[in-house]
């Protein structure tokens, strides 16, 4: 299916001067495309108040508490997504299934600007990130330990908050780009702003036709607990399918007066999610059961709406650095698919089957924050609030269909309809300060009440929970030298169940698997400390980080047998779990025409949790993760860049995954200063694959997923207006200079993170 988009949407943000210019502690300047000694001493009002911090034109800093990196520098930034982003940061990992992990950890949560989004919360989360232009993206932080301002839904672990891409120059400006790619996949974008006076605007539209096709295969030696010995199975599996997807945003802003600015925006998306598959089984005969020998085929067709707006009021008040931000932010996210199954049975006297089963399921967030920043004290002194409302909904609809009369009949064993509704009110305070030359420092407190109202409709069962939790944290930093920084940081998390997991009925998935929540899952508690050392030496900016992280109650995958050949997956809180590791970035120029962008993480995990004889099991692994980024200008028009990524072991629950890895490389032509010329290749070796081993008392289970990863895009990029944009005259790197003592403030090109 083919789609056509057209639109006219004007985003931006007309900023007043002093925001624009003045580093502050929410809107700090950024990085120049070439580094630079020359520092701006802040206001004189408030010296005392903020350090000294970098000058900076396009590239984003570090903060006290998070890491920024500047994606825009990936050649293949104009043609990829938001996946392909997020696998260009550091000790980041994005999936073909669009799982994203963090240091390994799959518990991460994913902003965008700031805030919430139900576009990215869930089973949502990988084609969303997967329809999302990465042109859009201005850079990624990083906030491993989310201070007292972060909120905890959508996992309460780690943030990746991705900061989209403000034009703040006066004057108008657009960028047009299309790319085609093999198998008949194509992808176009537009986005340009224009500012005058106190308005401002700025939009962008994309349409998208990708997607992976996919091969699996399935080994599993099931325990028959009549004669003690195990029965081996099989699946074979084929997918097929490219899907369609657009979207758009919007933006508006204007400023009332020199303090006073209002901000609105709106945003759709919308993603087709037809897939043709064929599943071949092979189940081993039991003491109950006999052998079959079928084929199941697959015809899925669906469609996802995701549409957010949001209303913004700053006042930047009498004081040096003091703003007040109220920020109302609604999104949603509607999914519904139709599945279509038909089993033919090679098993003599088993009759050929149909099936249908229909699924629904939307989440809708209202978030609304208030920040209010002043000096005091000789430091900086922040507060706010939140209150957000998270409901979700899934209905599944599954019905038997005789194949001969065709007639349906519903399958109540196989049917759900559930609601979660979820309430958070939240406040919090930080404050900031330089104790001298050398160390600053920050510390905060949180306090969440949450209330939870879960019914399950069609077992005609409801449940209430509420709780409170304090969650403090902590960092410092000192200045070793003008080119060092050693970096101290502490942070409680508490990781709250999301609906899926709370859902206590069975929800089919396929012939041998199934899964179910558990409502009597607790919240997760995390303790995490980082310690890291920044450093730039030889023009090589370097970063070393110790981190340790410590959970309590984990919520970890449980699998147990309901029936001799059907696998049950669910939830359940372990004993606990812990890492640790080392992380490391080096990028800079090794050469005039050649950069190194490389960073690594060894990684030692552990899981303890009951297995499904009631034994507690406690698992380990070590695991090395990196990715290596070589950009070379051959002249002042072509730059080739090659990218190997790798991904070390992960623990899951009964299991873990293998590590795997993949090879890119992206070619960039300028045409003219207007016209860029870029073509990329992903997974050249074809070498990404997901594998998953289980072994345990009663099962012995390797599945093993391929992709086609080996896809060509080559397309075209052209700018109309304005001045040279900053994906031509930039210089390749993730790692920004270290900031000074305090650190500098949030990366350019968003609001920060509310309460």
């Amino acid at each position: 299916m083919q789609k056509i988009l057209l639109t006219c949407c004007l985003t931006g943000s007309a900023i007043l001067p002093a925001y624009a210019q003045t580093a502050t502690p929410e809107t700090p300047a950024t990085k120049p495309a070439k580094p630079t000694t020359a520092t701006v001493p802040a206001p004189a009002k408030a010296k005392e108040v903020l350090p000294e911090v970098t000058v900076s034109a396009e590239r984003p800093t570090n903060r006290i508490d998070r890491q920024v990196y500047d994606v825009k520098s990936d050649i293949s930034s104009t043609n990829g997504t938001a996946a392909d982003a997020l696998n260009n940061v550091p000790s980041v990992n994005v999936d073909p299934d669009g799982t994203v992990t963090l240091r390994g950890s799959t518990n991460v949560q994913i902003m965008v600007d700031g805030k919430p989004s139900a576009m990215l919360q869930g089973d949502n989360r990988g084609p969303a990130l997967q329809a999302m232009a990465a042109d859009d993206i201005e850079s990624v932080e990083v906030i491993n330990n989310p201070g007292a301002q972060f909120g905890n839904e959508a996992g309460g672990g780690p943030i990746l908050n991705l900061v989209m891409r403000r034009n703040r120059k006066p004057g108008g400006m657009a960028t047009v780009n299309g790319n085609a790619g093999t198998a008949g996949r194509y992808n176009s974008a537009v986005n340009g702003s224009y500012n005058e006076g106190p308005w401002g605007f700025q939009g962008s539209a994309n349409v998208r036709h990708d997607g992976r096709n996919s091969t699996a295969d399935v080994t599993r030696d099931t325990l028959d607990t009549g004669t003690g010995q195990f029965v081996h199975n099989s699946q074979t599996s084929v997918g097929r399918g490219l899907n369609d997807m657009a979207g758009l945003n919007g933006t508006v802003s204007y400023n009332l007066n020199q303090t006073d600015t209002l901000t609105g925006s709106a945003s759709y998306n919308q993603r087709t999610n037809d897939q043709q598959s064929s599943d071949h089984y092979v189940n081993g005969a039991t003491s109950l059961i006999p052998a079959a020998d079928y084929v199941r085929s697959t015809s899925r067709t669906g469609d996802s709406n995701n549409f957010g707006w949001g209303a913004r009021y700053d006042h930047k008040g009498d004081l040096p650095n003091e703003t007040l931000k109220i920020d109302l932010r609604v999104s949603a996210s509607e999914n519904d698919n139709v599945n279509n199954y038909a089993n033919a049975y090679a098993t003599p006297g088993w009759i050929d089957t149909k099936a249908n089963q229909r699924n629904h399921n939307d989440t809708r967030i209202v978030d609304f924050t208030g920040d209010y920043e002043r000096p005091l004290w000789g430091g900086t002194a922040k507060t706010g609030y939140k209150i957000a409302t998270n409901d979700n909904n899934v209905n599944t609809l599954y019905t038997d269909i005789n194949p001969i009369s065709g007639a349906a009949t519903v399958n109540n064993g196989r049917t759900n309809a559930y609601e979660l509704d979820e309430t958070v009110y939240a406040l919090y305070g930080t404050y900031q300060m330089r104790l001298n030359d050398r160390w600053g420092a920050l510390a905060g407190l949180r306090a969440e009440y949450t209330d939870m109202d879960i019914n399950q409709i069609t077992g005609n069962v409801a449940a209430k929970n509420h709780y409170i939790n304090y969650i403090p944290s902590a960092y410092a930093t000192y200045k070793v030298s003008d080119n060092a920084n050693l970096r101290f940081a502490y942070a409680r998390r508490i990781r709250r169940p999301n609906a899926n997991d709370l859902n206590p009925y069975v929800t089919y998935r396929d012939e041998f698997n199934v899964f179910s929540g558990n409502p009597n899952l607790k919240p997760t508690k995390t303790d995490s400390f980082e310690v890291g050392y920044e450093t730039r030496i030889a023009g090589l900016e370097t970063n070393l980080r110790g981190y340790y992280r410590k959970d309590t109650d984990s919520i970890v995958d449980y699998r147990y047998f309901v029936a001799p050949n059907v696998l049950l997956t669910t939830r359940a809180n372990g004993e606990g779990s812990h890492s640790s590791g080392l992380e490391f970035t080096v990028s800079g120029k090794l050469t005039p025409s050649l950069t190194l962008n490389t960073s690594g993480n060894l990684a030692r995990s552990q899981q303890s949790f009951y297995d499904d004889s009631g034994n507690l099991v406690t698992r380990t692994a070590n695991s090395l993760s990196g990715r290596a980024r070589l950009n070379y200008s051959y002249d002042a028009a072509n730059q080739i860049q090659m990218a190997l990524q790798m991904m070390g072991k992960t623990l899951s629950g009964q299991g873990y995954r293998s590590a795997n890895h993949t090879f890119n490389m992206s070619w960039r032509h300028t045409v003219t200063p207007q016209l860029t010329l870029v073509a990329n290749v992903t997974d050249l070796f074809n070498t990404n694959k997901m594998q998953t081993i289980i072994d345990s008392d009663t099962l012995r289970e390797t599945s093993t997923r391929r992709f086609d990863g080996r896809v060509f895009y080559v397309g075209l990029s052209y700018r109309f207006g304005g001045t040279a944009s900053s994906s031509e005259h930039r210089e390749e790197g993730w790692g920004p200079r270290p900031g000074g003592p305090g650190g500098p403030g949030p990366g350019a090109g968003g609001p920060p993170p509310g309460a």
